[in-house]
């Protein structure tokens, strides 16, 4: 179980790290960023953790890597400006 969290907690950290260095004009601080990531595939862990039992730490993983990129996905801006109208609706 300790294997699980330390990897769940890498994984999650190098996402953070690519998302930031790929996406950096359309995220926030790496300061935010990448705790956001490793926290978020610590919980994937634990939920696919379980909901399957021991054994199966490719299937955690993957269940990590899947909450992880979910949290992250909440912390992106939109790339351009959003279009208001000038009359209410």
């Amino acid at each position: 179980m300790i294997l699980e969290a330390l990897s769940a907690a890498l994984l999650g950290l190098a996402l953070a790290w690519a998302a930031a260095h790929r996406l950096p004009h359309r995220l926030p601080a790496p300061l935010l960023v990448l705790p956001t990531g490793v926290a978020g595939a610590l919980f994937g862990a634990f939920v696919t953790h379980t909901a399957l039992g021991a054994g199966g730490l490719v299937l955690v993983l993957l269940g990590s890597a899947t909450v992880s990129a979910a949290s992250l996905s909440l912390l992106l801006r939109p790339a351009g400006r959003l279009r208001r109208s000038s009359a209410p609706a």
